[in-house]
């Protein structure tokens, strides 16, 4: 097959680098052929060629299977960092030009994977619809008539036209996901904190998250896997507590999805969405899993206070300093949205933060009985010139299905499922609580088979089945001997751990000196009823060191899972109940090294 016939997913590039089918610089031409041969209103900057060909000739001298992402062309949303170019965030006054990847960018860099260059968005990450930009509207993948989604407009269509083989965006009330469903593409948005958002403009930086286009849930989980680390430069990453192996879930039946009551179901008229989503439901129902309608209200509820509430004084404050200077730099439905945001008092912040907890306990407790929710991604598809006549109105009515979601601190992901009367896109979302990625993946996996879809504008369908998933290293806390500085500090060292943060558990544990150990140890336990805020620290441990770890630790300590003060839980040392009877409760000092310490 001739290279410009090439589908861009992943195993197909990956395929032919290691049979030597094709070299890194040639994939790297045709990419910069198929971006001259389209709508240039995709992309905001693209890097030169010879810094392009420079990057190919050098993994070339590398062994394909080395890096993961051998090779592989990717496009960066241009809210996100890549070093040398600008990111403007669609607003050239705001242009800079970073020294530094961002952390997501670096690690995916790392993996072999090439940045091309930085994409089109709604200006300032603002807007779902992907034409409040200063750089112009890229037209939607399948008709230039509709809108492309956003924010991430370019990102999508970069991907759904087959430039780049993936490309990240972000997502704060929809951008991952909207996009996705308009342009036929997996949209990935994970929990948030899992990827790091250092070197992110943000847009709401207590919501963001960075988020994966993909053609195929495969292509999704190999991305992920790579991008997802720890961040300790990043106040809102999150080490991932569970690690599940996606290959015990994909053919998993029984599972128990929640689908909204008629009542709830809004499709704005389109009867093509309407049937598409039912379709979709009888689908998943086709594979084994069991479907219950369920009353979501709370999350609807949670979903109004997005932009209702202060969250738009987040929006204000990423941008305050452009927008009291030079307002007239704004879009001007961008600036319509976020000059509000100075209108929020402390005391309507927290009213709607309470409010939030309150709405956030409902849905936890729907959650909890199922395994999964599934609803439109969005629930209708409008064109530019519908959108022109009532531009925040009908933006609003895109985040029905989205808004809620990082607000209730849950994983999604947009699942292409088929095509209207017109054919145009459309999809579902499947969400689940945090940390809940790995499962949805191999839920989307399934589905995207099932609905036999082309990849993105592509007449492929390639779905490679899901690897088991490859984690490099894993969190462990530590909360006594094997902190920094302390006695056995060498066993993690010695195994190529390195440390990823400090913090402190939940008010739920004691801290006890455990008698005759030899270094000192302690052991905690967790007490519900008077249970104190100890300081611990969390390594990242090398998979393949764990059972070695593991055979270190004596009795009676162990592993189990911790929670911590931001609600997140990961595994760490837990001591058996029997042994802090006739131990010394320390748990006063509010750590071990504070104890040590007073020994001395």
């Amino acid at each position: 097959m001739k290279i410009s016939e090439l589908c861009f997913d992943l195993s197909t590039l990956r395929e032919g680098y290691l049979d030597h089918s094709f070299a890194v610089s040639e994939i790297i031409r045709e990419v910069l052929r198929r971006i001259d041969e389209d709508d240039p209103k995709i992309w905001i900057s693209v890097d030169t060629e010879s810094n392009l060909l420079k990057m190919a000739t050098g993994l070339e001298d590398k062994d394909p299977t080395d890096l993961p992402l051998y090779g592989i062309p990717f496009a960066v949303k241009d809210n996100i960092d890549v070093a040398n170019l600008p990111t403007t965030a669609a607003c050239s006054d705001f242009k800079y030009f970073p020294s530094e990847d961002a952390t997501v960018v670096a690690l995916l860099r790392k993996a072999g994977a090439i940045p091309i260059g930085k994409t089109n968005l709604d200006q300032f990450a603002t807007g779902l619809v992907g034409v409040r930009s200063p750089y112009g509207i890229p037209g939607n993948a399948f008709d230039a008539d509709y809108i492309p989604g956003g924010s991430s407009s370019g990102s999508a269509i970069s991907v759904a036209l087959g430039q780049v083989s993936f490309a990240l965006g972000t997502d704060t009330a929809g951008s991952g996901r909207v996009p996705a469903c308009f342009n036929n593409l997996i949209g990935l948005k994970p929990t948030r904190g899992l990827l790091s958002a250092k070197g992110v403009v943000p847009a709401c930086r207590s919501l963001d998250c960075v988020s994966i286009f993909a053609l195929n849930a495969s292509d999704a989980q190999r991305v992920l896997g790579v991008a997802r680390k720890f961040d300790d430069q990043d106040p809102f990453s999150r080490p991932n507590p569970e690690l599940l192996d996606t290959t015990k879930l994909v053919d998993k039946q029984g599972l128990v999805f929640g689908i909204p009551k008629p009542t709830q179901l809004l499709f704005f008229g389109n009867e093509d969405y309407q049937n598409l989503y039912l379709q979709a439901v009888k689908r998943l129902d086709s594979l084994g899993y069991q479907s219950k309608v369920i009353d979501i209200e709370s999350f609807l509820r949670a979903a109004k206070l997005l932009y209702e509430g202060p969250w738009v004084a987040e929006r204000y404050w990423a941008i305050r300093d452009l927008i009291e200077s030079a307002p007239e730099a704004l879009h001007p439905t961008t600036r319509a949205v976020i000059e509000k945001g100075d209108q929020f008092s402390a005391v309507d912040t927290f009213d709607v933060i309470y409010k939030l907890s309150a709405l956030k306990q409902l849905a936890d407790k729907i959650l909890d009985e199922i395994d999964f929710i599934v609803t439109p991604t969005a629930g209708t598809h409008y064109t530019i010139a519908e959108l022109e006549s009532d531009p925040i109105e009908l933006n609003s009515n895109l985040g029905y299905y989205t808004n809620f979601m990082n607000l209730l601190d849950l994983s999604a992901i947009a699942v292409p499922t088929g095509f209207t009367a017109k054919k145009m896109p459309f999809g579902v979302t499947l969400f689940a609580s945090a940390f809940h990625d790995e499962k949805l993946l191999a839920i989307a996996d399934r589905l995207q088979k099932a609905s036999e879809l082309p990849l993105g504008t592509t007449q492929t369908k390639r779905y490679p089945p899901l690897q088991p998933t490859e984690y490099p290293s894993q969190p462990i806390l530590v909360c006594g001997a094997h902190m920094s500085g302390l006695p056995l500090n060498h066993q993690l060292t010695d195994k190529g751990a390195s440390l990823a943060k400090r913090c402190k558990t939940a008010t739920k544990y004691r801290l006890y000196a455990l008698p005759d150990t030899t270094p000192p140890k302690p052991g905690m336990a967790r007490d519900e009823a008077s249970g104190v805020s100890i300081d611990v620290e969390i390594w990242d441990l090398p998979h393949s060191q764990w059972s070695a770890f593991l055979q270190e630790i004596p009795s009676p300590l162990g592993i189990g899972t911790v929670e911590l003060e931001d609600g997140s839980s990961v595994k760490g040392f837990i001591c058996e109940p029997y042994a802090i009877k006739e131990a010394k409760d320390v748990s006063e000092f509010g750590s071990w090294r504070n104890y040590i310490n007073s020994l001395s």
